[in-house]
């Protein structure tokens, strides 16, 4: 049989009684198969497996114990042969034949009426893939297919109008290649996707032409879109039956507002789901190769927004204090940190842009760092790393003196350094 002879379809067996001929494991996998369609099952074959049995023990099958008779393909509406013997299978298949139900003939696929395609499912699709008989090349073809559906590199977007869903989706720290799986899916099925200035931009370019973007990006001190206009967006849009995605940057629920739109979804009756991301305060600072934490310099952190909250920290070397987008306030941070009790000498690192090919890394201490900032021109978006984890950093200088700092780009040499003799002067590493 050859392959142009195949008329691709799909069966529907719901509530239909099919027959298996065959106990091994093949016959148990068919069986399964078949139960997971909705099939009623029966099952002849003069011994069954382990996993046969307990699907027939758990009433969800029935199991002949006996040797295949002609009259079984009786009334039914499919038959599976999978005996193993070729002869039996052929004589399953020619009475299946003589009463025109369509046969799988596991023991001979060029004489089979039919054949079992390789199959798996992701979300509500379905992939079935025939290979020209040729059943590890079809699972092959099946998995590859598979595994691009689930990470959005093929569309999953629905085309006939559902109803209507909101996603908060974590885009990570901008990197393409840093938000989820799940998230990348999600953005591939949706309709309206409501996007943040930051997070992976570049796969907005990806998106099909009719997919309707809705920017919302806010900056430091200048919020375009309230709030409040971003929440009602997202029900309006839901409620018209669209699959709606919020791209964030970051995760949607470390200072994303993430929480507030979700319950606001739910109080107005729309389906939300959360989908963590990779968190700038955390990944943005391993980028430049600081840890948060680390065994002997600190055994914990904490994610501050402002320099208000400062006062609240712990004002210790050992306790790692992240400020997310504090560029802005980086002076009075400073200020705060050090009236608290934090010695000058605490080394600081800010990473901006991480992951991405203008990220760039100045390291100094707590009583410089705001002028070392301000002469390099250091900008948001940015992640300050205050605590002795800096010194892990690969590119921190090998000691931490006032007004001792250094600036890097992704493309800076690493082991040869150019080092000012004036420490009131920048010290800067270049290409």
């Amino acid at each position: 049989m050859a392959i142009q002879d195949i008329y691709p379809t799909a069966l529907r067996l719901l509530g239909r009684p099919v027959l298996v001929v065959g106990g091994g494991p093949v016959a148990a996998r068919r069986a399964k198969g078949l139960l997971d369609a909705g099939a009623r099952v029966t099952v002849v074959a003069p011994v069954a497996s382990d996993a046969l049995q307990e699907l027939a023990d758990a009433g969800l099958l029935i199991w002949e114990p006996r040797t295949y008779s002609s009259s079984d393909v009786d009334g039914v509406w499919f038959v599976q042969t999978a005996t193993g013997d070729p002869k039996v299978d052929a004589q399953v298949s020619d009475d299946a034949e003589a009463q025109r139900i369509w046969c799988v003939n596991a023991s001979d696929h060029e004489a089979s009426a039919a054949w079992t395609p390789a199959v798996a499912e992701v979300d509500d699709v379905k992939i079935a893939v025939n290979a020209g008989g040729d059943p590890r090349r079809a699972m092959a073809v099946r998995d590859a297919v598979a595994t691009a559906l689930e990470t959005g590199d093929l569309p999953l977007r629905r085309r006939r109008a559902s109803g209507g869903s909101v996603a908060l989706v974590g885009g990570g720290p901008g990197d393409t290649g840093l938000i989820t799986v799940r998230g990348r899916r999600l953005l591939g099925q949706a309709d309206v996707v409501v996007a943040d200035r930051l997070g992976p931009r570049e796969l907005l370019n990806e998106l099909a032409p009719d997919v309707h973007v809705i920017e919302v990006g806010k900056t430091p001190g200048h919020h375009p879109v309230p709030q409040a206009e971003i929440n009602r967006i997202l029900v309006e849009e839901a409620l018209k039956g669209h699959r709606v995605v919020r791209l964030k940057g970051g995760d949607p629920y470390v200072l994303g507002r993430g929480g507030e739109e979700a319950e606001y979804c739910r109080q107005h009756g729309v389906e939300v789901e959360v989908v963590s991301g990779v968190t700038s305060a955390i990944s943005v600072p391993a980028a430049a190769g600081i840890p948060v934490t680390h065994r002997g310099l600190a055994k914990g952190f904490s994610v501050v927004t402002g320099h208000e909250e400062l006062s609240e920290v712990p004002a210790r070397p050992d306790h790692t204090v992240v400020l997310l987008m504090g560029v802005g306030q980086l002076r009075e941070s400073a200020s705060a940190l050090g009236k608290a009790g934090l010695a000058g000498d605490t080394p600081v690192g800010i990473v901006e842009n991480g992951y991405l090919p203008n990220q760039r890394v100045t390291i100094g201490t707590l009583g410089s760092i705001a002028d070392q900032a301000e002469a390099a021109g250091v900008a948001n978006p940015a992640v300050i790393v205050i605590g002795d984890v800096v010194r892990v950093s690969p590119f921190a200088p090998s000691h931490f003196k006032t007004a001792d700092y250094s600036t890097i780009t992704p493309n800076s040499p690493r082991k040869t350094r150019s080092t000012s003799t004036t420490p009131d002067k920048p010290r800067v590493l270049t290409t």
